[in-house]
């Protein structure tokens, strides 16, 4: 379970970024392409928090739709995969523009 690595390393960002005050909520923005299981990772966050800055504190998460770009067309579509093709023009792109985040979105304090 990867997750609970990603976890653990997002606490301690927030604990580094709390500088000892207490976290209200961590906020993660997390890409449906990224390869990671936002319940695994609410799971983990649930586990890790416990006896830090963070303990108690809320889990929200943003997930990101995927989303490519077809250069033949000029325009973004959905998607579900790292290479799909355009719905438009058939073309096949592997320009994924949105999907693959795993990131730290807001750390907000008490």
């Amino acid at each position: 379970m990867h997750e609970l690595s990603i976890m653990s390393e997002a606490i301690r960002l927030a604990v580094e970024a709390a500088a000892g005050r207490p976290v209200r909520c961590l906020t993660l923005r997390v890409g449906v392409l990224s390869g990671v299981d936002p319940e695994a990772l609410r799971f983990a966050f649930d586990v890790a928090q416990q006896n830090t800055v963070v303990a108690g504190a809320e889990l929200e998460m943003e997930i990101v739709a995927a989303v490519c770009w077809c250069a033949g067309c000029n325009q973004e579509f959905a998607t579900g995969r790292l290479l799909d093709a355009c719905p438009r023009c058939h073309d096949l792109s592997g320009d994924l523009r949105r999907g693959r985040e795993l990131e730290i979105a807001s750390v907000e304090l008490i």
